[in-house]
């Protein structure tokens, strides 16, 4: 069924039933696309700051107790136009460096994505730890490379992914102390009050919204962000 469903599709410059080279080899670059198209989102997560900023926005979520408030797609939408704004020189010094050099048919194929590859790899070397890159690097039998541009992304990705992962739970750590303290004293108090069947969650929630209003929470937060990169 579907060998015949592609022969009958008709895309211009595409003949998915010829055998010529040159019609073959832009059927597969038409697969190649569709299929990093498809890994796009995973790509978008696992290489830009995505991971550390969605992480800790869920931490604050979290430790105000405010079940699903802010709603999951306001903290993804939120998360997305941070990534934007903190990869923005990265993808400026991109289009510079490799998109339009391509388009303008000063470069090849081949070194636009070498070059469109650099700054992502110092960008991800960057916030990266030694440690977690050296555990990739030994389990693959890999030398000490003398570049960033020998790293393969094999290795820097999943061990950028842990040190986000590593970083994220530490900025998460410290967002919890305050919220963690009016629950114990919020707890404490009602035990010594003699009212141990009130639930403290009741009672303590409004004191860390007020508390998270007062000190200007998700400024504090954005800019710790931010900072980070």
């Amino acid at each position: 069924m579907m060998p015949e469903l592609l022969l009958s599709i008709n895309i211009p410059g595409v003949d998915f039933g010829s055998d010529a080279p040159g019609d073959v080899s832009t059927t597969l670059q038409l697969f190649a696309l569709l299929t990093i198209l498809s890994l796009a989102p995973a790509i978008l997560i696992m290489v830009t700051s995505f991971t550390r900023i969605i992480i800790v926005l869920s931490f604050v979520r979290t430790g105000l107790g405010t079940q699903s408030m802010p709603p999951n797609q306001v903290l993804v939408g939120l998360a997305l136009f941070l990534t934007f704004f903190i990869m923005s020189p990265v993808m400026n010094e991109i289009n510079e460096t490799a998109l339009q050099p391509y388009l303008d048919g000063e470069t090849s194929q081949q070194a636009a994505l070498d070059a469109a590859s650099l700054p992502i790899k110092e960008f991800m070397a960057e916030h990266t730890r030694e440690k977690d890159l050296a555990l990739f690097f030994k389990y693959a039998g890999l030398e000490k490379p003398d570049s960033i541009e020998e790293i393969p992304f094999t290795a820097l990705i999943p061990a950028f992914a842990i040190s986000e992962l590593k970083t994220a739970f530490q900025i998460g750590f410290v967002i919890f102390i305050p919220f963690l303290v009016i629950d114990m004293v919020v707890a404490s108090t009602l035990m010594a009050m003699g009212m141990m069947m009130l639930p403290p969650v009741m009672i303590s929630l409004p004191f860390k919204i007020l508390l998270f209003v007062l000190v200007d929470g998700w400024y504090l937060i954005i800019e710790s962000l931010l900072v980070s990169f």
